[in-house]
């Protein structure tokens, strides 16, 4: 549900695992590699007992025979048992491909550099960065207060994380004398962080320790106070901000701020001249910033601008007043100036860059003479320069023609350097610095890959393809030129995501060559739901244009084949989270497109959990999806949710995964669905389900145990596609 869940990726190829084909025409390849190991199909699946529950709303009754699944302790041992049942006979099942797996393993592990550190990043008087070495899963948090001086270590994960399956650091803040250290840990993996606070004179921690928040921390500047939000314990929504006085018991912590709205998001953050402290108030479709002053951390706080239905705004600060990104009177966004001292009164907003209905206004970074816009027009990226001296327009040259970039560590004002992070299919992740007077830019790091990769092997094209109502739908493509024949031949690799206005920019995955090295061809489907497009591309994929999302990605898929691109009987899709119920929707819908389907922590039994406002994170998404409590919006959830859509027929070869601790879509939902899935389909092909039982939604911590998943994931979609390992 909220919160994306994003297949992160880093390293290349290594030599050893498995032979390269050198056959060049890859019909050969497919017909000489059909699957030479035989999996271990005889044994039986996990059988759910059912145990009928009826559901009655608007005059129609479900009856959810597996919704005794849930177990919200995550205690019970039948459960539980259930779970190690279904992970025991994936393991069963593909055995025979068990040194596949690990080599595939190994080769994605080799892709990241063992001995690593960020670029680092200049803020109040010191260096940050973060290193890792060796074998080591974590990263070690830095500082010094010259780049030749020797760091202090501010925090190191790997001590920190000793005798926990699983550990992740939220964030870290430090006081503006530099003295003091805030930060917060999860070791469960349900996103509910502690924050504690060190000394970074003695390094000793002190006593303050602040429960149940959403793991941002955030200092005044006296030093003394800093603010967190805390979560409600049951639904999971940060909805409270308190403030905290060092020395003083949690207890007495004073609340500042909380959301009575269950369908909003809160947030808190600090602006860029460490002045004030914002709240962020975050619906789908409304937003709104409270302020706080840093330097008077106990007075009022102030409403930036009242929130109203279907306005959206962002803020920065600069010296004379506010930057506002928003949508009032721009359906894509404009960019205006409110005064320090009028920011409630859009009538005395200066516009600053107009709205042009074809483009799209995504993002903005300030600096004291620049002001920086990310937009994109007909789905393509350009950073655009503006000179607030001389108000001079430039647009940042790009390497490619499809690519992402994203504003990078810029915490200085009085500056005229700006810090990307810039990426293509065909182009490694790079930290790039741009003189915003001259446009020259320094390459800071590029992300090492292996020795021998060569991005000129590569590459990568947009495609428009039509959907089933005249709509063109953008795709980004990248295979690999030596193997690659637009003779319909080649494997597809589909992945989309579809919801939230999420857009999924055309970035470099090295997990993915482990795929294109080997022949396929890898898509982004840029579907309705996303904002590739702008906004009316979100708007037409959510709420009762839903469906949208789906038609798009199986128009893609059907597009891609009919222009041979792919192979038709070798097409896989992925998606996970809001993407895992695409997944969903298009094997009900269209299971004969798909050869196989990857689903990853999937929200597939929609109706039910946006019934149940206890569920975390449930009303937040009211906006999205819909309430069913209205008729309307019940009855088009319902004829969309995989789930309730199951029939009896066949169904693609599938691998399902979750994880026990997932704080954004319940491990019970894919644990029921594949329950129910084994139940009706008619067919043979494989349904795998595997629990992480030790993470929640964003799948194991540490940087290299969590490509065991994706080396799972690669052994199935490989040897399905009889693609030699």
């Amino acid at each position: 549900m909220k919160y994306l869940w994003i297949a992160l990726a880093a390293g290349g190829l290594v030599a050893g695992c498995g032979v390269e084909n050198k056959t060049e025409n890859p019909q050969q390849v497919a017909e000489s590699a059909a699957p030479s190991v035989m999996l271990n199909t005889q044994v039986s699946a996990p059988v759910a007992k059912k145990v009928p529950h009826e559901m009655t709303a608007h005059g129609v009754t479900r009856n959810d025979n597996y919704y005794w699944m849930r177990d919200d302790s995550r205690t019970d041992e039948e459960i539980l048992s259930h779970l190690e049942q279904e992970n025991s006979y994936v393991e069963t099942v593909l055995a025979p491909l068990k040194k596949n797996r690990e080599a595939l393993y190994e080769e994605l592990v080799s892709r990241i550099e063992k001995d690593d550190s960020t670029v680092p990043v200049l803020d109040n008087g010191y260096w940050y960065y973060t290193s890792y070495s060796g074998e080591n899963e974590y990263p070690i948090y830095l500082r010094k207060p010259s780049l030749d001086a020797e760091p202090q270590v501010l925090l190191d994960a790997n001590r920190m994380s000793e005798g926990h399956d699983y550990f992740s650091i939220g964030s870290y803040a430090v006081s503006s004398n530099n003295k003091l250290l805030a930060y917060s840990e999860d070791t469960l993996s349900r996103r509910i962080y502690t924050v504690y606070v060190k000394s970074l004179e003695s390094e000793e921690k002190l006593d303050d320790v602040l429960e149940g928040t959403s793991g941002s921390v955030v200092w005044a500047n006296d030093n003394t106070h800093l603010f967190y939000v805390k979560k409600d314990p049951q639904t999971l929504l940060g909805y409270q901000v308190y403030r905290h006085k060092l020395g003083t018991s949690q207890s007495e912590d004073v609340l500042v701020y909380e959301e009575s709205d269950p369908t909003f998001y809160t947030y808190i953050s600090k602006s860029k001249d460490d002045s004030v402290i914002y709240i962020h108030h975050d619906n789908t479709e409304k937003t709104g910033v409270t302020l706080i002053d840093a330097n008077n951390p106990t007075s009022q706080t102030k409403v930036f601008l009242p929130i109203e239905d279907g306005q959206e705004y962002s803020v920065a600060k600069a010296r004379d007043g506010y930057f506002v990104l928003t949508n009032i009177g721009a359906k894509n966004f404009r960019v205006m100036k409110a005064p320090l001292d009028a920011t409630n009164d859009v009538s005395k907003w200066q516009e600053v860059i107009a709205h042009r209905p074809d483009v799209f206004l995504q993002s903005i970074e300030v600096m004291n003479n620049h002001l920086v816009v990310k937009e994109k027009e007909n789905g393509m990226l350009r950073l655009v320069v503006h000179n607030l001296t001389t108000n001079e327009e430039k647009v940042i040259p790009a390497q490619d023609p499809i690519y992402g970039a994203y504003f990078n560590a810029n915490p200085e004002m009085d500056t005229n350097k700006l810090r990307i992070y810039y990426s293509s299919l065909t182009t490694p992740g790079s930290i790039i610095d741009i003189n915003l007077d001259t446009l020259e830019s320094e390459v800071m790091k590029q992300t090492r890959v292996s020795d021998t990769f060569d991005s000129s092997l590569y590459a990568s094209e947009r495609v428009m393809i039509e959907a089933r109502d005249g709509t063109s739908v953008p795709v980004s493509l990248v295979y690999r030129k030596d193997k690659f024949k637009k003779d319909g031949t080649n494997p597809l690799y589909q992945y989309a995501y579809g919801s939230y206005g999420s857009t999924v920019d055309p970035t470099f995955r090295s997990s993915w060559l482990s795929l294109i090295d080997r022949g396929f061809v890898v898509a982004i489907a840029h579907i309705r739901g996303g904002q590739m497009l702008g906004r009316e591309w979100y708007e037409d994929g959510k709420m009762h244009q839903k469906i949208n999302t789906f038609t798009d990605f199986i128009d893609v898929s059907k597009g891609l084949v009919a222009k041979q691109y792919a192979d038709k009987d070798r097409v896989f899709a992925m998606g996970g989270s809001a993407g895992g119920l695409l997944m969903g929707a298009i094997v009900n819908m269209a299971p004969e497109l798909y050869q196989g389907v990857s689903a990853h922590v999937p929200f597939v039994d929609v109706v039910t959990t946006m019934s149940d406002a206890s569920i975390p994170l449930t009303t937040g998404e009211y906006t999205e999806w819909g309430n069913p409590a209205n008729k309307a919006e019940f009855d088009y959830m319902l004829s969309y949710s995989p789930y309730d859509q199951i029939e009896a027929k066949d169904y693609p070869h599938m691998l399902v995964t979750t994880g026990l601790h997932d704080s954004q879509v319940q491990y019970f939902e894919p644990m029921k669905w594949v329950a129910k899935l084994r139940e009706y389909k008619t067919d043979e092909n494989l349904l795998l389900f595997k629990t992480d039982m030790e993470a929640g939604h964003g799948g194991a911590s540490g940087r290299f145990k969590r490509f065991e998943s994706t080396a799972l994931e690669y052994v199935f979609v490989l040897h399905l596609a009889g693609v030699p390992l």
